[in-house]
């Protein structure tokens, strides 16, 4: 099982807009599910604790196999909530590991 982790930090999360960005984007991301066939499992979130070490997004999504996670990479749908994400976060931060 290959696993893609993915953290974000997004402006102003405490404002209205900030959490409005982070829906959108857990929205965006769980729409995926049926949609992207190569998805296994997928889990996304706001952080539940603050702190300057924490990030305030959080994304895991299981694929069998590296062709799985370049499916989902260059599907239609990923790239528009990709999209989406890149023009609201600061920082990111990835990772794809076998578990």
């Amino acid at each position: 099982m290959l696993k893609h982790v993915v953290c974000w930090k997004i402006a102003d999360t405490d404002s209205a807009e900030g959490r409005e960005k982070i829906e959108r984007i857990v929205s965006g991301l769980q729409s995926l599910v049926g949609t992207v066939p190569s998805i296994r499992a997928l889990s996304v979130g706001p952080t539940v604790v603050t702190g300057p070490n924490h990030w305030d997004l959080g994304l895991i999504v299981d694929f069998d196999d590296e062709d799985g996670l370049e499916a989902y990479q260059v599907h239609p749908e990923h790239q528009k909530v990709g999209g989406y994400i890149r023009s609201v976060v600061q920082e990111q931060a990835t990772v794809d590991l076998i578990a």
